[in-house]
């Protein structure tokens, strides 16, 4: 029912995550209603594919400078300890994190996960852009702040096995019951988790 031109569109919209076909018909339907709209944001579109791409140190997002380089505010910010690194999956993990305000140090994205049954063992993952952002930062600490699923679980297996001999301290993010959350509702692993990772509950007075 749809000329091809706008079927095309409503295809691509389709694509990305989390929108269905019918959402990704809106988007499509309202960008021919709004000429000026459509105009802006196939301008920004191009403007983003030329001008940002992964920062050569971490795997964040960067804007090109103008000698051609890309390295991210968090790893150009002077403030950041360099000897803190928190190795996430994806920027979308980085961005979480950093809402915390919590990270003092830098980040390295992997950018996948092990995962057999999608082809990618331990070859594909970036170790040795990893093990030179090591060295250049002169890294004391890792947090793997992968994801608690099977494929983030064997990834920071691996990595802590790959780490430990480096004298590196190697740390794991904790899971367990969300914040105002009711037991009952925890599932089991979720729920055995919290137990494994108490800590001690400081003295009052």
């Amino acid at each position: 029912m749809l000329p091809e031109p706008l079927r095309r569109v409503v295809q691509m919209f389709a694509r990305l995550p989390g929108v269905g076909e019918k959402t990704a018909q809106r988007f499509a339907l309202q960008l021919m209603s709004d000429e000026s709209l459509a105009s802006e944001l196939s301008r920004e579109l191009a403007a983003l594919v030329q001008n940002v791409r992964p920062c050569e140190r971490c795997g964040n997002i960067a804007e090109v400078d103008a000698t051609g380089a890309a390295v991210c505010g968090i790893c150009s910010d002077p403030r950041r300890d360099g000897r803190l690194l928190c190795v996430v999956a994806r920027v979308q993990d980085l961005i979480a994190i950093e809402r915390c305000g919590v990270m003092r140090g830098r980040y390295f994205v992997l950018g996948k996960l092990l995962s057999p049954l999608d082809g990618i063992g331990p070859d594909e993952l970036p170790l040795p852009a990893l093990d030179a952002k090591l060295r250049a930062d002169g890294v004391e600490e890792v947090i793997l702040a992968t994801p608690p699923s099977v494929d983030g679980e064997a990834t920071a297996l691996l990595l802590g096995r790959e780490l430990a001999h480096r004298g590196i301290r190697v740390s794991r993010i904790a899971s367990g019951v969300p914040h105002g959350g009711d037991l009952e509702f925890a599932d089991q692993i979720t729920l055995g988790r919290a137990i494994e990772g108490r800590r001690n509950v400081d003295s009052v007075g």
